[in-house]
């Protein structure tokens, strides 16, 4: 298994939107948590959503909710996060991740995979 993949970050005025993609490398097991996850400058990596291959709803932090979309394509191993009604404080390098160990469930922080980051940066 290989790194995730992220791109489609980039700069927004507030209230836009933007689509963050990950691609993940096909994995062994048939279910698997994939998680988008962001870190702002000072400030600790934060949960954004997480998902779980087969199936069920994501989960989002309180600040997201109603705002971004997290969805999974099987078929691509690609994760995607629809951003809307972007804010300043959403502003941070966004990771996507990936963990095999589904029986932790798929709410934390601690995924073994990561990939590189992809900036976004919402200006008021």
């Amino acid at each position: 298994q290989v790194q995730p993949v992220e791109s489609g970050g980039g700069s927004v005025q507030a209230g836009g939107s933007l689509r963050l993609s990950c691609v993940a490398s096909r994995f062994t097991y048939s279910r698997y948590c994939m998680g988008w996850f962001r870190q702002a400058p000072g400030e600790e990596r934060e949960g954004v959503a997480t998902i779980r291959s087969d199936g069920g709803t994501p989960d989002y932090a309180d600040s997201v909710k109603g705002r971004f979309v997290a969805s999974l394509d099987n078929a691509k191993n690609t994760l995607y996060l629809q951003m809307t009604n972007l804010k300043p404080e959403d502003t941070a390098v966004y990771y996507c991740a990936t963990d095999s160990r589904v029986y932790l469930g798929c709410h934390r922080h601690d995924y073994t995979r990561w990939g590189q980051g992809t900036q976004v940066t919402v200006s008021s």
